[in-house]
């Protein structure tokens, strides 16, 4: 075999110890760190807005936009991190093993608690649905906070003992300089996939399914109580139950899209999760799904539109700001 020429190693002063850099397309490479980086920077900017828009509004301090606004800074998170995935595009970290373990032990962190904040929000929406009546009693913004601190804590926790051998050993799993390797034996890989996967997708796909045919049904007594108002009253149920179905199925299509091919390296990928690029895709689909939450739970709210607006004009930095009218 010919020797490596220093243009294929990570680290060319180390030709006996650095992992070989991925050898493409010029153009294709830098079209994937462009757009890479542009979903990072939009993953940021987004989430951004909808952190400040909640926080600094008094009329958005409400129990659900609480949920919007932890879901909102755990995906700020991940497209901050996003930006050390693309370092591993090309298959070379040059920020050594303790930072690689850091960075894997947040990123799986902020990742669970983004995933529980959807599990909440899910949540949220099934009570004010299905109980509005007592949605204001049982849904207080105390209860919030707190089960906003529990999922972290809990997210905190479990994925610290999944990779306690990695944070103790940084570096041990690697096969050469410059190689970022997670490691999680198969228990622990099964744990992390019901808990981070398997159990929060039944739930959220359960409770939607739920609310779902709850507003069918609102919907279809609705439509009964007109007809017997103002028989000639033109109102179409189906199109009701078609809008209900759409928003809610738009929810979990994209969940799932971005989620399940994550989850189904892990799952076949043994005891082994490799950052390179061969499941570069898979990492980054699922980080893109951060992109689309702000989009999803805030941009279609008017709410978010109007305070963007103020944010936007810097007409924020206004004195009693916090006041305006919002909603």
């Amino acid at each position: 075999m010919d020797p490596l020429k220093e243009t294929e190693l990570c680290f060319p002063h180390l030709p006996n110890s650095s992992c070989r850099t991925a050898i493409g397309s010029y153009s294709a490479s830098l079209l994937t760190y462009i757009l890479l980086s542009s979903i990072s920077l939009l993953t940021v900017t987004l989430n951004l807005l909808v952190i400040i828009s909640i926080s600094h509004f008094k009329q958005l301090h409400t129990p659900t936009n609480a949920l919007l606004l932890s879901l909102a800074v755990s995906d700020f998170f991940i497209g901050v991190l996003m930006l050390f995935q693309i370092m591993l595009i090309d298959g070379c970290w040059f920020l050594g093993d303790v930072m690689c373990s850091l960075y894997c032990v947040l990123d799986n962190i902020i990742a669970s608690a983004s995933i529980g904040n959807m599990v909440l929000i899910s949540i949220d929406r099934y009570v004010a649905i299905c109980f509005p009546l007592h949605y204001p009693s049982k849904v207080t913004q105390k209860r919030v906070q707190f089960c906003v601190c529990v999922c972290w804590t809990c997210s905190a926790l479990s994925n610290s003992l999944l990779l306690k051998d990695n944070l103790e050993n940084p570096g041990k799993y690697n096969s050469c300089y410059g190689e970022c390797v997670l490691i999680i034996d198969y228990i622990a890989g099964r744990v992390d996939l019901f808990l981070s996967f398997i159990g929060p997708v039944t739930v959220i796909i359960v409770l939607y399914m739920m609310v779902f045919f709850e507003a069918v049904s609102q919907a279809r007594a609705m439509r009964s109580h007109i007809v017997a108002i103002s028989p000639q009253s033109p109102v179409n149920a189906k199109k009701s139950e078609l809008k209900a179905a759409r928003t809610l199925g738009v929810v979990i299509v994209i969940f799932l899209i971005c989620l399940c091919p994550y989850f189904c390296v892990t799952l076949t990928g043994q005891d082994t999760l490799l950052s390179t690029s061969s499941s570069a895709f898979v990492i980054c689909l699922f980080y893109f799904n951060s992109c689309l939450n702000p989009v999803i739970y805030a941009f279609f709210y008017p709410w978010f539109r109007k305070s963007t607006k103020l944010i936007v004009t810097l007409e924020i930095i206004q004195p009693d700001s916090c006041e305006a009218k919002i909603t």
